[in-house]
């Protein structure tokens, strides 16, 4: 990829001079969507069954930004003789192209034409052929059946259940994904859209066999070339795909191996034009028409290769590019975006995160170490408002992803902690269904190593799911403020036990259980623990006898011992 975060500028509505290269491409804007052929009381003519099915699971209305462009007026604009590309709803616009800028005249004049946004430019962004004919995307599109995944190798010695995660194993231990993975949390019913510059060979990797093998990549789609053929082009794409949806056991397993993926192209990385950012609203929109419920974006649009579309830093308001608006969409309609932050923070001229990342409701994700250190590279908060972001951070220095030519390889960049994160919390949101997107956001950022004191290099801090999911269930991370403060529930208990740590520092710590004679009945030992809140799981002790237990938690530093009650399964 031309580079790992791509950048953008523009008030949408604000019109350009003509610029000397590439003046093909723009954008018509609509002043409305009346007398449109769809109507809110027939959604299932543009959106499918599982979106409408989100919708009514949030107590989200079917609005006017549902409706798709109407097609007379885009049909209309065709007529003067342009050609037609993506029409995007939720900006109520469609791209064109067209080599006689006299047209554009004839289209601002049509009465139902707001405005026309020049330059949008790309070179490769070609005419819709086919499959990909612009009209046919305000038809809805049907979820394939989703798959629970061929089994995944398991490991022994970490603990009872955990996955074989190779050389991964690190970027999500980090994110306490482990936790929801041995409970059997991997994203199955989930449905994650991946919006990038392309996925060169996806179909051919054994990284993705099993993705492809059970039905679990369910559609592509090309808005930069046209078509449903994304397997060419960059490797970024794969790349990101792999740090959730890979099953190599023994060299990397991803954060959600058993979700289900569409793969959308968005992004020419050969170029940075401002008709990216419209690629990516359109990308969005059919993400949402789908049914997807989480986009990742590893994608930030600052600056351009023509500098009159540039940002400022002003711009990053959470209100004024166009794929801030779309991604705001996005969350609106009930998904989840996570986006990446950006790699400008060694950048002194712009150290920020970039559009759509600055959105009001997005996962912006920021980058660390290995080590859970800050990343140099990892762009900041705040926004243009002064809001607080990144949101969270995951590893983005020197990830584990999957090798065109097999096994693995490292790359850096936030690029691969947003999906890192997008995949962790794909198993989260299936934890618990009934929780908005933004209530998974809430969760998240508790659980996060600084939610005590958030910053605007790492945000909250690194989460941990595991935590996470216990503060969805109403666990009050207060009872774990201080550091060294432990909490065990539940107490009795019947078939398992949990640990609330927060730890001081990075550390190892033992966990043992005794009977009421002494007698050891478990014991795990040297689990690294990060610092802040960390989250521990004992199960499988049904077989326990009704009585006293005393579970003991230590280190070189800390030795503490609590008094539980093992009860009868009720």
């Amino acid at each position: 990829m031309k580079r790992l975060t791509l950048l953008f500028t523009l008030l949408l509505g604000v019109s350009f001079g003509y610029s000397q290269v590439y003046p093909d491409k723009y954008a018509v804007e609509f002043t409305d969507k009346n007398n449109s052929p769809y109507s809110l009381e027939n959604p299932g003519e543009y959106l499918s069954q599982r979106a409408i099915e989100r919708r009514e699971r949030y107590g989200i209305p079917i609005d006017e930004y549902d409706l798709p462009v109407n097609p007379q007026y885009i049909q209309a604009v065709a007529d003067i003789g342009v050609e037609i590309l993506n029409p995007t709803k939720w900006l109520n616009a469609v791209v064109i192209y067209t080599t006689d800028p006299s047209k554009l005249d004839e289209i601002a004049d049509l009465p139902f034409v707001k405005n026309v946004v020049k330059n949008i430019v790309s070179p490769e962004n070609k005419i819709l052929t086919g499959d990909s004919d612009p009209l046919s995307l305000n038809k809805p599109f049907e979820m394939n059946e989703v798959n629970e995944g061929r089994p995944l190798n398991y490991k022994s010695g970490a603990s009872v259940s955990s996955l074989n995660y190779g050389l991964g194993y690190n970027q999500i231990n980090m994110i306490g994904g482990i936790a929801l993975h041995d409970q059997g949390y991997m994203g199955q019913g989930m449905v994650i859209a991946i919006l990038d510059g392309g996925f060169y060979a996806a179909d051919e990797m054994a990284a993705f066999d099993s993705l492809f093998m059970n039905g679990q990549i369910l559609g592509t789609r090309d808005f930069v070339s046209g078509g449903i053929n994304v397997y060419q082009g960059s490797t970024h794409g794969t790349a990101v795909l792999s740090t959730m949806g890979c099953n190599l056991p023994g060299e990397l397993i991803g954060t959600a191996p058993k979700a289900s993926y569409y793969l959308v192209r968005t992004e020419d990385t050969g170029s940075e034009y401002l008709i990216e950012e419209y690629n990516w609203a359109s990308g969005a929109e059919f993400a949402d028409s789908a049914g997807a419920d989480i986009i990742n974006s590893s994608l930030s649009y600052k600056t351009f290769d023509d500098p009159a579309q540039d940002h400022t830093y002003e711009d990053m308001d959470g209100n004024t590019a166009p794929s801030t608006i779309a991604a705001d969409r996005a969350m609106s309609r009930g998904m989840i975006v996570v986006n990446s932050a950006g790699n400008s923070g060694g950048n002194p001229e712009w150290p920020y995160i970039g559009a759509p990342a600055d959105g009001d409701s997005v996962f912006t994700i920021g980058a660390v170490n290995p080590d859970g250190q800050y990343a140099f590279f990892s762009s900041i908060g705040p926004t243009a408002d002064g809001r607080m972001k990144p949101n969270f951070v995951a590893q983005g220095a020197q990830v584990v992803v999957a090798a065109i030519n097999g096994g693995t390889a490292t790359s850096s960049g936030t690029s691969f902690s947003s999906p890192i994160s997008a995949g962790m919390t794909a198993c989260l949101w299936q934890f618990d269904l009934s929780m908005t997107n933004m209530e998974i956001l809430e969760a998240i950022e508790m659980s996060g190593s600084q939610a005590a004191d958030p910053d605007y290099l790492m945000g909250y801090g690194i989460p941990d799911f595991g935590m996470a999911s216990l503060i969805l269930n109403g666990f009050d991370p207060d009872l774990i403020a201080q550091p060294d403060d432990i909490d065990v529930f539940p107490n009795p208990f019947t078939d398992e036990l949990k640990i609330a740590y927060n730890s001081a520092d990075t550390q190892s710590i033992s966990i043992q259980v005794f009977d009421i004679s002494g007698k050891l009945i478990y014991s795990r030992e040297n689990l690294h623990r990060k610092t802040g809140p960390n989250f521990f799981r004992i199960d499988n002790l049904q077989h326990l006898g009704y009585g006293v237990y005393f579970l003991k938690i230590f280190s070189d530093k800390i030795i503490a011992t609590e008094k539980v009650l093992k009860i009868d399964q009720p």
